[in-house]
């Protein structure tokens, strides 16, 4: 059995479960989902950043209506257990929790203690962090030990 770590922000779509869920053909895989709830108010303006490079004005002026930090956990607690549902769904193993430390620590200890064949980040874009590679797959190819594939979430279905 292949084992993927599938790191993401929020709750996947149903394009998003099909699309790494036949990444491998017909091997079978398990996946160990990490979800980082909305980060604090600092990630504000670069997630504001990338909504207007996406064309998304109305979401760049409605980011501070967004819950931020502990104000998240629910909300990404309800993503992570759509997501779970949905890979399972599909047919997929799948567990999962929310990061509650810095994303690349839980990342390299999850990917240590279930010795994972591959991270999968499926994320938005982040256009800024990309730039300068501080994403959490660029960053995280130099810290986890196993390759990194770095995907874009669909947006809504």
């Amino acid at each position: 059995m292949f084992t993927s770590v599938l790191m993401i922000e929020k709750a996947l779509t149903s394009a998003d479960v099909e699309f790494v869920t036949t990444l491998h053909g017909d091997e079978t895989v398990s996946f160990h989902v990490l979800l980082q709830p909305r980060g604090d108010q600092a990630d504000r303006l670069l997630r504001a950043i990338d909504d207007v490079a996406l064309g998304e004005l109305d979401e760049a002026a409605h980011e501070r209506e967004t819950p931020e930090g502990k104000d998240a956990a629910a909300l990404g607690a309800q993503a992570l257990s759509v997501s779970l549902d949905a890979l399972h769904a599909a047919g997929s193993a799948a567990e999962g929790r929310l990061i509650e430390d810095h994303p690349l620590d839980a990342l390299k200890t999850l990917v240590d203690e279930i010795g994972a064949d591959e991270v999968i980040v499926l994320t938005d874009p982040h256009y800024v962090e990309e730039f300068f590679h501080r994403d959490w797959a660029s960053r995280a190819r130099h810290k986890v030990g196993v390759p990194v594939l770095k995907l874009f979430s669909h947006s809504k279905e």
